[in-house]
């Protein structure tokens, strides 16, 4: 009989029995070699797709005439959310809601904590107007809106009209800042027709090999996640997650080397987006039951997401950029969370003292700071003003 882990495995995933205890963590060493394989050749379409995506996203916007922002927020954010729609439809068409919804979740989480604070290791992040006083906010509010839709502990078919709603409206906001953003540009007719063919046919390149490799990668870490006994929860958290957040990931710290630091937020911003909104809005709309969500999920999962995408709102406003200081600051809080969640599941005695550590030490100690630098940065700005 399949264990409850195997069966949580999307399907066309790799996926082989769990064993309990402790000491499988050691059965790593004996991986099959087709699992390396998968790893290692995903890991190098994701860096060449990625680059693919970068360069047509800044060609695109040059064609365009508009910023690289709009760009990141629509068509690199939709390209690189493709494998978290594919995997999401998956575990909720084969009749597993903690891995539709955990992986959504989980991936918003990743995306600001890890995606945007290794970017920030990089190079500082310079951060658009635009993102604090429109995207943000609007990511703010997706994640309420879900985190409310949720309280009932089911998503139906009416959730996902509101949110792919939601979603529509969205895109109409960015078509019409796309309209006031259009640079000046001069004529070129001779290159117009060919250049965005190569656009195009490059972003369908990357976007392709960013949802093989993505599936690649997760598909061998399904495969160890089960031999470990994780439960399904935690695999939609962590490891599905992480997984279709792979290209994200890439593509945001391709675009953080190249200097292309509004494509490198604006991916990040717009495909949470895109996942709460559009794939959670499609998967609830259609799942043949009720996307079910778990009490976890209620009481910590869905608060973290919540909690996470308001930190970026003082992040951000501070000086409108991201340090490295603040990037690894959001790394040691994915840290302390995934963390929490894998003690939690397996019932360790850490998770406890990891959640008080949360709760009465590192959350007051970052709403002081954040809430310091956030007057120091409004100070500023209005001493700038004020100033002849």
């Amino acid at each position: 009989m399949k264990s409850a882990c195997c069966a949580a495995a999307p399907h066309g995933f790799a996926c082989r029995p769990s064993t309990d205890g402790a000491p499988t963590i050691f059965g790593l060493a004996d991986l099959p070699l087709i699992n390396v394989i998968e790893l290692l050749s995903g890991l190098c379409l994701l860096i060449i797709g990625a680059e693919l995506m970068v360069r047509a996203a800044v060609r695109l916007a040059e064609r365009l005439h508009v910023r690289p922002l709009i760009i990141g927020l629509t068509i690199v954010a939709l390209g690189s959310s493709a494998p978290q729609m594919t995997v999401s439809l998956q575990a909720a068409l084969t009749d597993n809601p903690d891995i539709a919804v955990g992986s959504v979740v989980g991936s918003g989480i990743f995306n600001i904590l890890v995606t945007l604070g290794l970017s920030a290791l990089i190079i500082p992040l310079r951060v658009s107007r635009q993102l604090v006083r429109l995207d943000i906010p609007l990511m703010i509010g997706a994640s309420l809106l879900v985190f409310i839709l949720a309280w009932n502990k089911d998503l139906g078919r009416f959730d996902g009209v509101l949110l792919l709603g939601a979603l529509a409206l969205y895109l109409g906001l960015l078509l019409r800042q796309s309209r006031h953003s259009t640079r000046p540009h001069g004529t070129r007719p001779q290159e117009t027709r060919q250049s965005w063919l190569i656009s195009v046919l490059m972003i369908l390149a990357g976007l392709a090999m960013l949802v093989f490799a993505g599936r690649l990668l997760l598909g061998a870490a399904v495969a160890v996640a089960t031999d470990l006994g994780l439960s399904e929860r935690v695999i939609g958290l962590t490891v599905v997650a992480v997984g279709t957040s792979l290209p994200e990931l890439a593509t945001s710290l391709i675009a953080a080397l190249r200097g292309q630091r509004d494509i490198a937020v604006g991916n990040v911003i717009g495909a949470n987006l895109f996942n709460l909104l559009g794939v959670l809005g499609l998967t609830a709309l259609l799942a043949p039951a009720p996307l079910s969500v778990s009490p976890n999920a209620l009481d910590f999962d869905l608060p973290v997401m919540l909690a996470v995408a308001a930190l970026c709102l003082p992040v951000f406003y501070s000086g409108y950029r991201v340090t490295r200081a603040e990037g690894l600051l959001l790394l040691g809080l994915y840290l302390v969370y995934g963390l929490h969640v894998v003690s939690f599941t397996t019932g360790m005695p850490l998770a406890g003292k990891l959640e008080r550590l949360m709760l009465f030490y590192v959350l007051p100690a970052l709403l002081t700071f954040l809430l310091f630098t956030s007057i120091r940065a409004w100070r500023r700005q209005h001493h700038k003003r004020d100033v002849p």
